[in-house]
């Protein structure tokens, strides 16, 4: 923990009128009871950007695939869930792209645009 941190640490216990241990321990608590939530929260930018990578290799697997339906339909194949799969790869990016707006927006102090 470095100076700023700790500072922020022991300002957060004192705000609470509560020890550092106490603090402490009612932070670590806290965070066990709900794994889930704490894993996103203390995940690194580093992995959070691995992670929007991975979306992103994805998309593009997917955009090959509806390369491939459009080739079948251009030989008169027929496709009726594509109008659902196309929304569904359309939200998928939207969240994308809000999650990496969100994750700039959090590196840069502001909010999301």
């Amino acid at each position: 923990m470095n100076d700023a941190e700790f500072k922020r640490f022991a300002d957060a216990a004192a705000h609470c009128q509560m020890s550092n241990a106490a603090f402490l321990a009612y932070a670590v608590d806290k965070a066990a009871r709900d794994l889930t939530r704490t894993a996103a929260e203390i995940a690194t930018e580093r992995e959070v950007i691995d992670e929007l990578f991975a979306a992103r290799r994805h998309l593009g697997r997917i955009h090959g695939l509806f390369n491939q339906v459009a080739k079948a339909l251009n030989s008169g194949a027929d496709a009726p869930h594509l109008d659902a799969s196309a929304e569904a790869v359309r939200s998928a990016a939207r969240r994308m792209e809000a999650a990496a707006d969100a994750l700039l927006a959090h590196r840069d102090g502001g909010v999301p645009a």
